[in-house]
This record gives C-alpha cells, structure tokens and sequence, in this order.
C-alpha cells in the first residue's frame, strides 16, 4: 500500500487532471470562443454583423448603420463554411482537442492509479503522469495558437458572417474578442503544469531519500566503521 503522503500527493494531482478533463469539455461544449464584429458596405448603408460562436455551433445579427437589428440566428459553424482552409483548421482543431481529452483521461486514470497502488518501476508510475500530462498541455497550446490563426488568416470570422448573410458585400473592418471558452484553455495548462509540479516534487523527495539511504559506508562515521 502506498504512504499516506504519497496519496495525498497523488490525490491531489488526479483532481488537477479531473479538474483538467472537465474544462476540456467545457471548452469543447460551449460557443463563447469568439465575439466579432464584423462591419460590410453595403448597396444603401454599411452592416454590421455581430457573430459570437464556438468550434460547432454560434449566433449572429445583423445591424444596420442606425443600429437597428435586422435580423438574429443560430448557425452550425461546418455549414456556414465556404473556405477549406478554415474548415480544415477548425476540424483540426476539434480533433486536437478530442486528443487532449482523452490524453486528459488516461491522465487521471494513471494518478488515481498511484494514488492506491505503488506501479512505480512500470509506465504506470511517474512516468505515465509525466508523459500524457505533457501531451495534453501541448495539445492544448497547440489548439490556443491555431485558432487565432484560423480567425486571422483565414478569416474566420468574415466567412461565417458571409455564410449568415449572404447579401453583405465588400468586408471593411472586423473587431474579435476572444470569449472564456478560448481562455479557460489556459487553465487547462495551469493545471496540468501543476500536477507535473506535484509528482515531481514527490518524486524528487523520494529520490533524495532513496539516496541519503544509500550513502556510501566511506560516508559513516568513523566509530561507526571501528564498531
């Protein structure tokens, strides 16, 4: 059975990932990715269409020049896109995160693991923790970094609003706001950095243990030697 200070540390690192596991899903789930602005010229006034929207699903409204709403909707983000390239990173997207979930998962499964048992020579151990603990915040960083490009170069934003309103025509400025379901990726990364932190720290305390145990017999006192 493992020492109570073992599972502590390790208890506490499988609710860093469980806590880790369940933001992955939040940011998968919600649709507060992006908040655009996105302002067309139009045949009589300029439009303004207001987009806030996720990996699959978002709204949008179209304002004219006065501020007047002329119309709201919900879109299916796949649908509304007529650019491969964007379509392409924003599956790419999806799937990475798909990858740091279940990275996420085998995460928890390996610390609870060590919680209440002692695989400490096998992947299972430390080891494990490290390794898909590792690829779920790149995965994560990876997700962070491509889906600015995907709203900057290939224009995300603007293709989705032409894909609600057909009738804008030439694009004239946008304004984005990325919303918490692309920040709390950020906590994601906390929180795996934090539970590499908490089993490193174990880690090392038991190697120095270890190796104050093995000291050298040179080392002892020498009346310890004579005896």
């Amino acid at each position: 059975m493992p020492s109570r200070k073992k599972t502590a540390m390790f208890a506490s690192a499988f609710l860093a990932c469980v806590c880790s596991f369940a933001m992955i899903c939040v940011a998968l789930a919600t649709q507060h990715w992006m908040s655009s602005e996105v302002r067309f010229s139009g045949t009589s006034a300029s439009v303004t269409v207001s987009l806030t929207y996720g990996l699959f699903s978002g709204t949008c409204a179209q304002f004219v020049d006065a501020g007047l709403q002329v119309s709201e909707r919900t879109f299916q983000v796949a649908d509304n896109l007529n650019n491969t390239s964007a379509k392409s990173t924003t599956t790419a997207i999806i799937v990475i995160l798909v990858l740091s979930l279940l990275s996420s998962l085998l995460s928890s499964g390996f610390t609870c693991t060590n919680a209440v048992s002692n695989p400490y020579q096998t992947f299972l151990g430390p080891t494990g923790v490290y390794t898909w603990n590792s690829l779920c915040g790149i995965l994560i960083l990876l997700a962070m970094i491509l889906f600015p490009v995907n709203v900057e170069e290939n224009t995300l934003s603007i293709e989705l609003a032409r894909g609600c309103f057909s009738s804008v025509q030439t694009h004239i400025r946008s304004v984005h706001t990325y919303g918490y379901s692309y920040w709390i990726m950020l906590l994601i990364i906390f929180l795996n950095i934090a539970s590499i932190v908490i089993i490193y720290f174990y880690h090392h305390a038991r190697y120095s243990k270890k190796k104050e145990q093995e000291r050298p017999i040179e080392n002892a006192p020498k009346d310890v030697i004579l005896f």
